[in-house]
């Protein structure tokens, strides 16, 4: 049976309902005010669009179809699907009123936008901000003591940027590591094996090596660790690898903080955060080795899909230095 398909409005009239649901919006909706600018606008180009269809009542091909042109025309997806919105909500508001039989919105969706590459630094940056240790200075007891405080943080922060950098860590399995397995620990360090055994998204554990230097930078922060540790530490500070200035197991928050800070000491440009050193560890890896299965275990990946975003970032690396070095890669001035 065929569904009744009310009459288009003239496109006079149509501009008229386009009013009269904007005022509703206004009124009954209370939306603000950027809203309705951005309202009037995207049904302002619905309405031009409409004109060429006469009295054709518009249905979900025409949609489509202004939906596609609008992305060839370098609309974003997020700006299309608001666009999308826009339109959607002005037919359901006219399907309320019995002025359409179906909403021809309803089931068209906007392109996917492009999921973001990771940001990775150069080997170079990372290699740099790893083995940077800042220098603390300072002759009288006072400063001699906080010397002594900015050595305990140096050390730290030089040994969580080795360690990030060296085995790929999330910020979360850093933080989690104790110092040696126990029953309880969800994280430790093998110091005779060099490796790190975390416990990753779904509950996964893993190994993975430690760098040799990072295994240094570990050591000399443990001579520092002990002065950190206080005497009325509970046990989960006590087993802690990794203890803040009050002498509790550090928090992400406090790792984002100093890594920050350590990479602008560094003379870093770019705004570090623990997970960038994550994706420089997997990006320099493949880049190295090819090895695509290798870098999901190291990382602790359930799928090779969420993997395979970083055979974009060696691309990235390949083309850059096919455009440096190809003669005929040179782009014409």
């Amino acid at each position: 049976m065929a569904t009744h398909q009310a009459p288009a409005p003239a496109p006079a009239d149509l501009r008229a309902l386009a009013v009269q649901y904007l005022a509703h919006a206004q009124t009954e909706r209370r939306l603000a005010e950027g809203t309705l600018v951005n309202y009037r606008r995207d049904l302002d180009d619905l309405l031009q669009r409409a004109e060429h269809l006469g009295n054709m009542p518009i249905e979900s091909a025409h949609i489509r179809r202004w939906a596609a042109q609008l992305h060839a025309d370098g609309m974003s997806p997020r700006a299309i699907a608001a666009r999308l919105s826009a339109w959607r909500s002005f037919f359901r508001w006219r399907g309320r009123h019995g002025d359409v039989a179906a909403n021809p919105v309803q089931d068209v969706r906007a392109p996917k936008a492009a999921k973001p590459l990771p940001k990775a630094l150069s080997v170079d940056q990372a290699v740099a901000l790893a083995a940077y240790v800042p220098e603390s200075t300072g002759s009288t007891a006072a400063q001699a003591r906080h010397r002594e405080d900015a050595a305990a943080r140096n050390a730290r922060v030089h040994a969580i940027a080795e360690l990030l950098y060296s085995s790929g860590l999330r910020v979360s399995e850093l933080t989690g590591l104790d110092l040696r397995a126990s029953a309880t620990a969800r994280g430790w360090i093998d110091w005779d094996a060099a490796e790190a055994t975390v416990t990753g998204k779904g509950n996964k554990r893993r190994s993975v090596p430690i760098g040799q230097p990072a295994l240094q930078a570990l050591r000399q922060w443990l001579a520092h660790r002990a002065t950190l540790l206080r005497s009325d530490a509970d046990a989960d500070a006590q087993a802690a690898l990794f203890l803040g200035a009050r002498g509790g197991r550090i928090t992400p928050q406090r790792v984002w903080l100093e890594l920050r800070e350590h990479a602008k000491a560094a003379g870093l440009d770019a705004r570090v955060h623990p997970h960038m050193l994550r994706h420089s560890f997997a990006s320099h890896v493949l880049q190295s080795s090819g090895d695509l299965r290798a870098v999901q275990e190291l990382l602790g990946h359930s799928s090779i899909a969420t993997t395979q975003v970083y055979t974009r970032l060696d691309f990235q690396h390949l083309a850059k230095v096919y455009d440096a070095a190809h003669p005929r890669a040179r782009k014409k001035t």
